[in-house]
């Protein structure tokens, strides 16, 4: 393991912000990692388990504890038994990967060895680790679909332990192990089918873009530079010459409504049937009809009132479920925006949204 103190925590995340760990670990190895967790625990001392830190929000302040960043690697594939010139006659592949991978690396791979399943959740930053906490998800597909199981490090009966796909409550962008410290995640095994084409594209956009209708399919080749292409264009692909790439990705996640609720959505507010009889609705609609455009407060201005061109958060310029920072940033400027957004929907709609970054030493 490596150590080190007094680095910013904006140096590792994607929004650049947060300020300096009293003690940051690599852990490079599973044993490391486990290793380092119990030590901490032990002594009764904070820990913050560190992947990409594409999904975080760290205080100005910083973290009094140790950050344990998760450097394992390593990719095992079971084929059972598959060759690679019959891929009809496989029944798929099990692919077991360390909680440290890069996850767009992942399906990149994916795509080439033609794994079905996790081909539209390209471009997505972050380590392997992160996805199944929020259950990660996109352009119709989300990992639920795809994990087969977590492997993880219980803190508190301090062994390790294993969770089938349907023991890690998977929902819409949670599962067992979002907002819990319980668990430590070690290694995610997928369960990916074996073709060419991609899974049955789930999502309009997407579909458009294809040039196929909802539910068909498409070549996995041409899924991946689609999806890759739509994020571009939303600055949801990590740039570090794009300030509308340094934020944490969506900040809110879409609200689920009860039917009830849903009826009070005005006309023309997306509203997507869900299995158990809820509503999902669009919280980027939600926020623009709110009156927040791309780009706000810097260039939202038309009111004569609220155009900020020094600002140094903003909402996207490309996509308004983005909360940037444009240089100089700190992370109470970025919370405030959030707080007045989140205000304003409630107010306008009646609807609260919910932040899908987690917050370490701040609230919202």
């Amino acid at each position: 393991m490596v150590e080190r103190s007094g680095i910013p925590l904006s140096e590792l995340t994607t929004l650049r912000l947060g300020g300096p760990a009293k003690r940051i670990v690599d852990a490079e190895t599973e044993a490391d990692l486990i290793d380092a967790v119990r030590e901490c625990d032990s002594r009764g001392e904070p820990v913050l388990v560190l992947g990409g830190g594409s999904n975080l929000v760290v205080a100005d302040e910083g973290f009094e504890g140790t950050v344990v960043r998760v450097a394992t690697r390593g990719v095992d594939v079971d084929s059972a038994g598959c060759e690679a010139d019959d891929l009809a006659a496989c029944g798929g592949v099990i692919v077991t990967v360390a909680a440290g991978e890069s996850w767009d690396e992942l399906v990149e791979r994916a795509v080439g060895e033609r794994w079905v399943g996790i081909e539209a959740l390209s471009g997505i930053p972050g380590a392997v680790g992160a996805t199944p906490m929020q259950n990660v998800g996109a352009y119709g597909q989300d990992v639920a679909q795809t994990i087969w199981t977590v492997r993880t490090y219980d803190r508190v009966d301090q062994r390790v332990r294993t969770f089938a796909n349907a023991d890690c409550r998977f929902e819409y962008r949670k599962s067992r192990f979002k907002g819990s410290e319980r668990y430590v995640i070690l290694s995610v095994s997928y369960q990916l089918r074996q073709g060419t084409l991609g899974a049955p594209v789930g999502y309009a956009e997407l579909a458009r873009k294809l040039g196929v209708q909802p539910g068909e399919r498409a070549p996995l080749d041409d899924v991946r530079a689609a999806v890759l292409e739509l994020r571009r264009r939303k600055g949801m692909v990590l740039d570090a010459a794009d300030h509308d790439t340094w934020s944490a990705g969506s900040f809110f996640t879409n609200p689920v409504l009860d039917a009830a609720d849903a009826d009070r959505l005005p006309e023309g507010a997306p509203r997507w049937s869900q299995p158990d009889g809820k509503i999902k609705t669009s919280a980027a609609w939600l926020i623009e009809h709110a009156g927040f455009g791309r780009g706000y407060p810097s260039t939202a201005g038309t009111d004569g009132g609220n155009d900020r061109p020094d600002a140094r958060v903003s909402l996207s310029t490309k996509h308004t479920l983005a909360l940037t920072n444009r240089g100089g940033a700190s992370t109470d400027e970025l919370l405030a925006l959030a707080r007045e957004i989140r205000a304003c929907v409630r107010d306008v709609f009646g609807i609260e949204l919910t932040n899908e970054p987690v917050l370490v030493g701040c609230t919202l």
